[in-house]
């Protein structure tokens, strides 16, 4: 099975152009290939796992990933519908965020030896001059043509701005620099990036030669890939210090019976023959042997074997009935955190993270959505009394350990 066959029958293609120069390069590790991530956050979450994994699989066989980091058009943002512009970093912050992703990359990528690249958009396009854009980029884009594409079909009609006209010049002319710069021939994206991908490639065409190698393909991203990486709680990080490694492998052993199967091919390195062969016996408790694999694979790639281990005792310790609270997520109080030797209930969810404010933790309660030690707590004044341990439940499967110091 050839390294493109196994990206199709793990269903990560979606479109592409010129499928035979396509398969032939990735067959023979001769791509040079991009994916882009905006630096907006100081840690890469589980949206961005697609991406890091189909690099992993191309590197593995030999093509050369770039990752770039959008410094420069990570100043507007994508023109993505929200109504707010995105927040400005400074370039120290995105330096910073930049050093971040490449140490959490380096799970997935191997960057010795040049093997693979991290660049940053802002290199160039933070010193391009306006006059120049227009006569050597703006004039290889026909406006009729970019408002036929569906994006801005769908902007036109609640206003598109000239801002947003623009990014896709500014995406094409991320392809272009980095085909002249590195010899990037393919770029990864999306689906909702193929009209930019497109661009990319013919600017690259115009200005260059007319057979020059620019490839694009993009994901398949199922109908929930937008909101992965997403809970009540915020997103799932990547950092340990912002989502747990339990946490982590919780959210993974949590995913619906629709999306397992599914996330097991495009995730996980688990050969595609064995998950092909689970999902003719997909019913009962093979959904929860299979979430259960997903979980674990995914909790070792980020981070690492033994965590993921400990993860994987904690998670069967508490949903077996053992009532071990070895490895669970946990927080140690202090006796500046409680008055005559207790602490507020709502006070105490939020201290915990398991409610992002004292409205949140309050509906909760009232939803009878938390028990102390395996009882219901129904008081949102409620004062908890912290001697030994205690073991926070929220809903079915969210456990929680307080200690004090």
């Amino acid at each position: 099975m050839t390294l493109f066959e196994e990206l199709q029958r793990r269903g990560l293609l979606a479109q592409l152009t010129n499928e035979e120069e396509i398969k032939k390069l990735i067959n023979e590790g001769k791509a040079t290939f991009y994916i882009g991530f905006d630096p907006t956050a100081d840690s890469l979450h589980v949206g961005h796992f697609m991406a890091l994994c189909l690099m992993k699989r191309l590197q593995m066989a030999g093509n050369k990933p770039i990752a770039l980091i959008g410094g420069g058009t990570g100043m507007i943002g994508d023109p993505s519908g929200k109504s707010d512009m995105r927040k400005m970093l400074t370039p120290e912050t995105i330096q910073h965020n930049v050093e971040c992703f490449k140490k959490q990359m380096s799970r997935f990528i191997d960057f010795s030896d040049g093997k693979a690249l991290v660049v940053n958009n802002a290199d160039w396009l933070m010193n391009l001059n306006y006059i120049d854009v227009l006569r050597e980029v703006g004039a290889c884009f026909s406006v009729n043509k970019m408002l036929t594409f569906e994006c801005y079909k769908q902007r036109m009609e609640r206003g598109l701005t000239f801002l947003e006209f623009n990014y896709m010049i500014m995406q094409s002319y991320d392809f272009y620099m980095l085909y002249k710069k590195y010899g990037c021939n393919m770029q990864f994206g999306g689906d909702d990036q193929w009209a930019n991908m497109l661009g990319g490639t013919e600017l690259i065409r115009k200005k260059l030669a007319k057979d020059a190698h620019a490839m694009t393909i993009t994901l398949l991203l199922n109908s929930e890939g937008k909101k992965m990486g997403k809970t009540e709680k915020g997103a799932v990080w990547l950092d340990p210090e912002k989502t747990t490694p339990y946490d982590f492998f919780q959210y993974w052993r949590n995913v619906s019976d629709a999306d397992v199967i599914k996330c097991l091919k495009m995730l996980t390195f688990v050969p595609i023959e064995e998950i092909e062969e689970m999902e003719k016996n997909m019913e009962g408790a093979e959904y929860n042997k299979a979430k259960e694999l997903l979980a674990y694979e995914l909790t070792k790639l980020v981070h690492g074997e033994e965590e993921a281990e400990k993860a994987k005792s904690a998670a069967k310790a508490i949903f077996g009935g053992s009532g071990s609270s070895e490895n669970m997520p946990s927080t140690v109080l202090s006796a500046e955190d409680l008055i005559d030797g207790k602490i507020g209930l709502l006070n105490l969810l939020v201290k915990t993270g398991l409610a992002p404010s004292v409205s949140e933790a309050r509906r909760l309660v009232q939803q009878g959505g938390v028990s102390v030690n395996d009882v219901k707590a129904s008081d949102p004044k409620a004062m908890i009394a912290v001697e030994g341990d205690l073991i926070l439940r929220k809903g079915k499967k969210v456990y929680h350990k307080v200690s004090l110091k």
